[in-house]
């Protein structure tokens, strides 16, 4: 149940009916918003595409062709890696001299740390996405320099800790007093304790709807008939709906820009059409 995961097949009912995505939007969803922003910039843009040749980076690639249609081809220049390149810096020259004038990273988190160090090295200033995987100031933007992460674009469904709308906001204030508890010491800008959170609150859910059947096939049958549920660390007006032919239980998210301290939310909530 809930895999924290955004990779798409995880919300096919028909492949994998017992298993289910987590508290998070797909990957694909996330890529159809970079590509819509991008072509409010720039109708004409040349985007590049930096991805794992695995269902991580197709994710991101079919998001973008998604919105692109019969435009793709002759739109996008894609680089791929492998998990186990010490480097992707030949990737990203490579990339720069093809003239594109928007980036979407998709790696991990030590390769989005080589990535944004290059990007910045090299001069280049395209429209510059980040995949959500590695947007975590802790891990990645301070490893990468905090200067050098200045004007990144990524996206959130999930409240930051160190957004100040949320200082006294009832949800954030009891997942605070739960890290105190439960994990103190942690740093609390660690997204994943976010998500857990929100997991737990999910799980809890479908445990009052199955009530004393928790078999199996009881279990799923709750999972799968979510009806607006507000998780106290999602977004303001972010609410989880799933169905037994809709396993994507969060389908919102908002775009975010980091401004060298923190990551600031612009624009409006969207939702996967």
């Amino acid at each position: 149940l809930f895999i924290e995961s955004g990779a798409y097949r995880w919300g096919d009912y028909k492949a994998t009916p017992y298993t289910i995505a987590g508290m998070r939007p797909s990957y694909r969803l996330g890529a159809r918003l970079y590509a819509r922003y991008i072509l409010q910039q720039d109708p004409n843009p040349k985007i590049c595409i930096l991805h794992e040749d695995h269902d991580y980076g197709r994710n991101y690639t079919a998001g973008v062709r998604d919105v692109l249609g019969d435009k793709y081809a002759a739109t996008v220049k894609a680089a791929t890696y492998e998990f186990t390149d010490p480097s992707i810096d030949r990737q990203i020259v490579e990339l720069k001299a093809t003239g594109c004038n928007a980036l979407i990273a998709v790696t991990p988190p030590p390769l989005a740390v080589q990535a944004i160090r290059k990007v910045h090295d090299l001069g280049w200033k395209p429209i510059f996405f980040m995949s959500s995987v590695s947007a975590s100031v802790p891990i990645v933007l301070e490893p990468a320099g905090l200067e050098s992460s200045i004007g990144l674009l990524s996206y959130a469904w999930a409240k930051d800790p160190l957004d100040p709308a949320f200082e006294n906001d009832p949800g954030m204030k009891d997942w605070r007093a739960w890290m105190s508890k439960y994990l103190p010491g942690e740093d609390v800008r660690r997204p994943s304790f976010v998500y857990g959170y929100n997991s737990a609150g999910a799980l809890i859910q479908v445990l009052k709807q199955a009530g004393s059947d928790l078999s199996r096939e009881n279990i799923m049958r709750q999972a799968t008939n979510l009806r607006d549920l507000e998780l106290p660390m999602l977004l303001p007006g972010i609410k989880v709906n799933t169905s037994p032919t809709d396993y994507w239980a969060v389908q919102q998210l908002q775009l975010i820009r980091f401004d060298g301290k923190r990551w600031v939310r612009f624009g409006d909530l969207v939702y996967d059409e």
